[in-house]
């Protein structure tokens, strides 16, 4: 089913994880992606991949932290293909551990710019462009920390809640103009990051699992289906919203 035809969608972080499993699902369903991402050597190989698959790709080296880098990826996108239409922001990760009182400040900050500044740039410069091609939708990625708390991981629960605030203001923003904003909160994801730390071994896998009320983590293409559908034409009245793909986390 060709959704996604003739539709262009920028993915930051896309080259593993949930955004490499939401490129691939866009592709296969017609769009041409545009992948941003930091490592080169990876980014090339996630496009190359989707290529071999038959679907449309363009890997840009991005450091979401960097405006510049930022523009740049949303430039390439309008310049390879004419036009925006969708966007999953997806890049953010989780590296500063300890008791609020005890963190170091610097750390503190580049935690905030990684999973919330970072949302401000891109949407910064996707917004005008979808603007210039009548509209759009985008899905930015929280957490279920971002409705939830946890010790110990404070600057992360306070991006990621400051993260869906920011959705549903610039959702508000735009309700009017043609392009709709949500965010999703997923929980635990079967992702390289994922089994490189909060996964490293198969007793804090299992651990984490069982916080879970499914007593699993999520796949990555659980998460792509969803996040497609957002981006899709059949959820037009769909924005402002936090949408949990949490595995009933947030229901207990």
């Amino acid at each position: 089913m060709a959704r996604f035809e003739s539709k262009v969608v920028v993915i930051t972080g896309g080259s593993q994880g949930m955004g490499l499993a939401t490129a691939r699902r866009l592709a296969s369903e017609g769009a041409s992606v545009v992948i941003g991402s930091r490592r080169k050597d990876v980014g090339e190989a996630a496009a190359a991949d989707i290529a071999a698959e038959g679907g449309q790709a363009l890997f840009v080296q991005t450091d979401v932290t960097v405006e510049s880098d930022v523009k740049n990826l949303v430039d390439a996108a309008v310049s390879e293909f004419g036009r925006l239409d969708g966007a999953f922001n997806n890049a953010g990760g989780g590296s500063v551990f300890g008791p609020v009182h005890e963190l170091d400040a610097d750390a503190w900050m580049s935690e905030i710019d990684f999973n919330l500044t970072s949302v401000f740039y891109s949407l910064k410069y996707q917004v005008p462009a979808m603007l210039a091609g009548g509209g759009g939708s985008i899905v930015n990625n929280a957490s279920q920390l971002g409705v939830v708390g946890m010790g110990t991981v404070s600057p992360y629960v306070s991006a990621k809640h400051a993260l869906v605030g920011l959705t549903r203001t610039a959702a508000l923003e735009l309700a009017q103009q043609g392009i709709r904003v949500n965010v999703i909160t997923p929980a635990g994801v079967d992702t390289p990051l994922f089994r490189g730390t909060m996964g490293a071994t198969p007793e804090a896998a299992a651990h984490i699992a069982g916080l879970h009320p499914v007593n699993r983590v999520a796949a990555p293409e659980e998460i792509a289906s969803f996040v497609a559908y957002l981006l899709s034409d059949e959820t037009t009245f769909i924005t402002g919203a936090a949408l949990s793909i949490d595995g009933g986390w947030t229901a207990q």
